[in-house]
């Protein structure tokens, strides 16, 4: 019964991280509009995804203007 309840709370522990980390790190996720109205502009070339096969070190800038 002890395995079970540890592999539960390792289970409730990762969803909350994860879940910490995509309200946290997300570009789409804006806390306070106020100071940064628009913060997907400056993640244009970041990684947030927590695994990705890109180096976003060396991507280009983005054709698109910046607002």
């Amino acid at each position: 019964l002890i395995p079970l309840m540890v592999i539960v709370g390792v289970g409730g522990l990762g969803a909350v991280w994860y879940t910490a980390r995509l309200a946290l790190r997300n570009p789409d996720v804006s806390w306070n509009k106020k100071t940064n109205p628009e913060p997907w502009q400056e993640w244009s070339n970041k990684q947030y995804k927590l695994w990705s096969t890109k180096d976003y070190s060396e991507l280009q800038k983005p054709e698109r203007p910046e607002f």
